[in-house]
């Protein structure tokens, strides 16, 4: 058998190639909280678990910190105002109840990556008219206390400053949320995404 060496070329190009495919397989860090799931303005996916969670466990502080300040003026910013009043209304109320709203939220199942929306719209008109960086969403797969499992999909914001920010109450925000109903079913799960690791 005839042994030919291999020009040193080739060697260096295979090695290239093998570090640039590990390199695109390496999934980006997202840190989690004891219970596995994501939480803080760090993150697309933690402001959207915390305003589930602001809603299961009746906590009025994490509603207000996970939720987009106002960024609008006149009826618009008003009417922003007034639904975070009842949204905080409503939080109060469910906390005294000895049977919870069968419609609230008890638990998260599953927290799905955060994705853009289809239309170029929504983080366009984000930009140019409040500077934000990122307009997208998040699916969270929720049960609900009468046992039902439905899908939450929440809005997302990231600000000027780079913070992400859930917008509770989209619809009234046309023009940032075009076509956010029509989007498909996320099917990647955070864990397909990003490499978990416990706080």
């Amino acid at each position: 058998m005839v042994y030919r060496p291999v020009p040193i070329v080739t060697v260096i190009v295979v090695l290239l190639s093998t570090i640039t495919q590990a390199s695109q397989k390496t999934k980006p860090v997202l840190f989690v909280e004891k219970d596995g799931f994501p939480s803080g303005h760090g993150s697309p996916e933690g402001v959207a678990c915390d305003l589930n969670q602001s809603f299961i466990k009746h906590d009025i502080k994490r509603f207000e910190d996970a939720c987009i300040k106002p960024f609008t003026g006149g009826a618009s910013r008003k009417a922003y105002d007034r639904f975070l009043i009842s949204m905080i209304r409503m939080i109060e109320g469910e906390r005294g109840k000895t049977v919870p709203n069968p419609g609230e939220p008890k638990s998260i199942l599953k927290v799905y990556a955060v994705r853009g929306l289809s239309k170029d719209g929504p983080a366009s008109y984000g930009y140019s008219a409040f500077g934000f960086k990122n307009v997208e969403f998040v699916d969270i797969a929720v049960t609900l206390n009468d046992g039902k499992q439905v899908v939450r999909r929440t809005l997302v914001i990231q600000d000027a400053s780079g913070k992400w920010y859930a917008h509770p109450d989209p619809y009234s925000s046309p023009l940032l949320c075009d076509g956010l109903t029509d989007e498909t079913a996320s099917k990647k799960d955070i864990g397909d995404v990003y490499t978990l690791k416990k706080h």
